[in-house]
């Protein structure tokens, strides 16, 4: 089961229930994949709604290898993904959101500073 406090989502990828997770480690594999000179260039690019096949292959790659999986971004490119196209797009977005909103949420204390 995912645990959405480490920023952890669940996919169906080939059938299965799949934990996916943005590490540290996972971030910088995108940096360097979207040859960003940091992740907020690499979250930017994406939010601008172009988003290539390859680059879904690559951050769902990047999830599955933060969740403890070692695969290829080959071994990916051929998974049957539920939703297909747009159960990939889903995937990434839902990925980057449960990455970058637990930590955005942390620096609020919820209270307005006026």
């Amino acid at each position: 089961m995912a645990n959405p406090q480490r920023g952890e989502i669940e996919a169906i990828l080939d059938g299965k229930v799949e934990i996916l997770c943005l590490t540290l480690g996972a971030l910088a594999e995108l940096e360097a994949a979207f040859e960003a000179t940091d992740i907020i260039e690499v979250v930017e690019r994406l939010q601008g709604g172009r988003v290539r096949a390859g680059d879904l292959i690559k951050i769902i790659t990047a999830g599955l290898r933060g969740a403890g999986r070692s695969l290829t971004h080959d071994d990916v490119a051929v998974m049957h993904i539920e939703g297909g196209v747009k159960g990939a797009v889903d995937i990434a977005a839902r990925l980057l959101q449960a990455t970058f909103e637990f930590t955005a949420s942390e620096g609020s204390s919820g209270e307005d500073s006026a």
